[in-house]
């Protein structure tokens, strides 16, 4: 017997002319993880006249099956079949999808785990599983509903729970006491748009309509629609599109967009069917494609009456304002039909009418790196590459390298942001700006701007320049420590969120907030709102290598042989050479041990050669290992290709000297020994290297201790139990690391993103007298860029500002 907890939930299809895709969609349920006697599935047959409704009698008797006696459409055949629901819940799915084990379980879960969710909109992939068909809601401003990511790769930046402002039809739940009380969906529409208009008015009304990814159906797409044919759908696309904006929006976005949304239709419908030429004659045929908007626009006003009463009802009852909505709309301003003309006709509309402003409320997120984006990317790029990832789900998002960009991705604009007045344009376009490096050097008026600035130090840059620039002799390795901590202190006086990898950095930043007068009156209570831990993520998807990178690839390593890899490149501040000599130890016993550097060429033409690279180079070659026991790759493996080499290797390995950079530093490279599932050897004194052998992840070791070195990397490559049970854990230890956990932080943060509340407050320094600035003097901003570029970036700062500045006075 069921417990009395668990709900009865109804699930409605509707039929027409779909038997064999209905009885499909039916017997899968069989298989959905939830008691049969607490589902109750009701079919809506909307006048088939084909025997339709017998067919799936026959074929499924426990399914009810009711006859509505006339085509109702979608709308009014859901309405249909909630006037007989038993549930306390009522699920909505195409007859032509078929749902997962956990669309119905998760659902209700998400239900009751908030009160405040008015409606499960499910994650829709496409019937094999691997695209997506709905994963999230976008709305124009002209009132036509889309879904972005449609057909994009599925991908677990999608299975993030977040709320949206409507599910799509296809798959979806809703209380059914709710959904009788706001009235269902509306059945002026017939089909398209009703779970928009229905979404809508729940938000409206204060609930959540909450994206649950782990409700999961899968869609044929459109199959009902074959058989209307595309001026049908058009024509449905058109009118309900100006229904729901008639309906919902406020009175504000409506006398802005309304006009402009009904001269559109037009113009959309003319590009898509242009008219023949008049002729002379009294009479032209038309083709029926040709007037859809014209007809769109008729039954508005046919349906006005009703209209006027429905939108005067939701705008008296709606507890939201459009602060709270627009964020939902995602991408407003989409013109959504690739038709040169009609694109023309969008722009210029946007532009007189001042759409843009009125509708695009949502944050925009510019993430800047000064690594190259191209397919051999480095930490710091590949970082900037996954958050951009992670906020394109939900915001606007253009990621940029101010040193080279080679890569594309769908999902967001990549620029190149090299040239002065380009990272200009993209900076004024942001509301948002998340960066690491040098960039307040490159485009110093952000520090007296409005924009949010994000600042990401998960890289202490002047405790790397300790040992990176040792071999640059002690004055200039002086002068580039002051300029590195200099442009460090600039970012932390300014930024409105700062980023680092570990709780151990936050400790160490926030002794520098302190410092720097960050820590005040006004961030006191907030320490750990200014400066939160991002640590570096592992892939949400497992390595997937297509070939070998390492066995029967390298010349002299076999399938058998036992690899140790060294993954990232070889820096001043780590010790390789301790790792030879380890390694030439354990040849003598094990002449099967091979070691392989990942990468010895950076990707970044900046970062300069290192002298401990040559040295293990040397020291390799002096031993007679290279090439039988050690093997340099001397380029940088792609991102995309890195699987190649981890899934090839035995053990991961990370070595380094005793000093303050080992102290705080976060091995992004352990990051892929995690996701590639393997053991890991490496130095204790950093925040992995003292967690591996407390969690059996692998082994930490004694800095430059060749002995324990060697007995570490032993035991793992040949005791196959050791071995085994630390990939086990490394696996499970990996999971609170990947991409999705890690930068929750910083998406919330651009969901609704505020200004520091010091941003503008200085502190008196009492023993000086001098006031500790939140912003740094004219002085050292050239003084500094001065150090970054010379005379000639000195220059072109300084016109920017001077013509910023006129331009300010011109528009007063």
């Amino acid at each position: 017997m069921n417990a009395p907890e668990t709900p009865l939930v109804s699930v409605i299809l509707v039929n027409y002319r779909g038997a064999d895709d209905t009885i499909s969609c039916l017997r899968a349920f069989d298989e959905v993880d939830w008691p049969a006697d607490r589902l109750q599935l009701i079919v809506v047959d909307n006048d088939s006249g084909d025997g339709s409704d017998d067919r799936i009698r026959a074929a499924v008797p426990h399914a009810a099956v009711y006859q509505s006696g006339a085509n109702l459409g979608f709308a009014g055949g859901c309405n249909y079949g909630v006037e007989r629901a038993a549930g306390s819940y009522v699920g909505f799915i195409n007859n032509d999808a078929r749902p997962h084990r956990d669309w119905v379980r998760a659902a209700i879960e998400a239900f009751r785990s908030d009160p405040g969710i008015g409606a499960v909109a499910s994650k829709v992939l496409d019937w094999d599983g691997r695209s997506v068909d709905y994963v999230d809601g976008s709305l124009t401003w002209y009132g036509m509903g889309y879904k972005r990511e449609a057909e994009l790769p599925d991908s677990p930046l999608y299975d993030r729970p977040h709320n949206v402002l409507f599910g799509t039809g296809a798959a979806m739940f809703v209380p059914r006491d709710l959904y009788r009380r706001v009235g269902g969906f509306d059945e002026r529409f017939f089909m398209f748009y009703e779970d928009v208009d229905l979404g809508w008015r729940l938000t409206l009304l204060g609930f959540d309509v909450r994206y649950v990814p782990e409700s999961l159906a899968f869609h044929r797409h459109h199959v009902t629609m074959k058989k209307f044919g595309s001026y049908r759908e058009l024509y449905l696309l058109e009118r309900n599109a100006l229904l729901s904006m008639y309906k919902n929006l406020s009175d504000d976005l409506l006398s802005a967009a309304l006009g402009p949304a009904l001269v559109l239709a037009l113009s959309r419908t003319a590009a898509r069917s242009p008219l023949p030429d008049r002729g002379s004659g009294p009479t032209t045929e038309v083709p029926k494609l040709s007037l859809t908007g014209a007809y769109a626009l008729d039954y508005l006003v046919e349906q006005l009456p009703t209209l006027v009463e429905s939108r005067r009802h939701i705008q008296a009852t709606r507890v939201r304002g459009d602060a709270d909505l627009l964020p939902l709309f995602r991408e407003p301003i989409e013109p959504a039909y690739p038709l040169p003309e009609y694109l023309a006709c969008h722009e210029a509309l946007v532009e007189i009418f001042g759409l843009a402003e009125a509708f695009e409320r949502r944050p925009r997120v510019l993430v800047v790196t000064g690594d190259p984006l191209s397919k051999r990317m480095a930490g710091p790029g590949i970082r900037a590459w996954q958050m951009a990832a992670a906020l394109a789900t939900t915001h606007a998002v253009r990621l940029g390298s101010t040193t080279a960009v080679d890569l594309t991705d769908s999902r967001f604009d990549i620029v190149d942001l090299s040239d002065s007045a380009t990272l200009d344009f993209h900076l004024h376009w942001a509301d948002v700006i998340v960066f690491q490096g040098f960039l307040l050097a490159a485009a110093p008026w952000l520090i007296d701007s409005d924009k949010i600035i994000v600042a990401d130090i998960y890289d202490p840059m002047h405790l790397e320049l300790l040992e990176q620039a040792k071999d640059q002799g002690p004055v200039r390795r002086r002068e580039q420590i002051v300029e590195v901590s200099e442009a460090l202190n600039v970012q932390i006086r300014r930024a409105d969120l700062l980023l680092c990898a570990s709780e151990k950095q936050r400790g160490f930043w926030t002794g520098q907030l302190i410092s720097q007068g960050r820590v005040n009156a006004a961030t006191q209570r907030m320490p750990e709102g200014l400066l939160r831990v991002v640590p570096f993520g592992v892939d949400d998807t497992p390595p997937a290598p297509s070939r070998h990178g390492i066995r029967g690839a390298i010349e002299g390593i076999g399938m058998t042989d036992k690899v140790i890899l060294w993954g990232g490149g070889v820096y001043n501040w780590f010790d390789p050479l301790t790792l030879i000599h380890a390694v030439a130890m354990l040849a003598e016993r094990h002449d099967d041990v091979r070691l392989v550097f990942m990468g010895m060429k950076h990707p970044n033409p900046g970062v300069p050669k290192m002298r401990v690279a040559w040295d293990a180079q040397q020291l390799s070659a002096s031993l007679g290992l290279t090439g039988r026991h050690v093997f340099f790759n001397r380029d940088w493996v792609p991102y995309r290709e890195r699987d190649t080499f981890l899934m090839d290797a035995d053990v991961g390995v990370s070595t380094h000297f005793e000093h303050v950079e080992t102290a705080y530093s976060f091995r992004t490279r352990i990051l892929d020994y995690l996701w590639a599932g393997l053991p890991i050897v490496a130095t204790t004194g950093d925040s992995f290297g003292n967690v591996l052998t407390d969690e059996g992840l692998g082994y930490g070791v004694p800095p430059e201790d060749v002995a324990a070195l060697a007995a570490a990397l032993e035991a793992v490559l040949y005791d196959p139990a050791v071995a085994a049970g630390m990939r086990e854990r490394v696996r499970a230890y990996s999971e609170q690391f990947r991409w999705a956990t890690v930068l929750q932080p910083l998406i919330d943060f651009c969901d609704r993103p505020l200004a520091a509340p010091d941003r503008f407050l200085q502190i008196e320094d009492r023993s000086t007298n001098r006031p500790l600035a939140t912003r740094p003097s004219v002085w050292e901003l050239v003084r500094f860029t001065y150090r970054k570029g010379g005379l000639g970036l000195v220059a072109r700062h300084t016109v920017s500002r001077l013509r910023r500045v006129a331009a300010s006075r011109l528009s007063r």
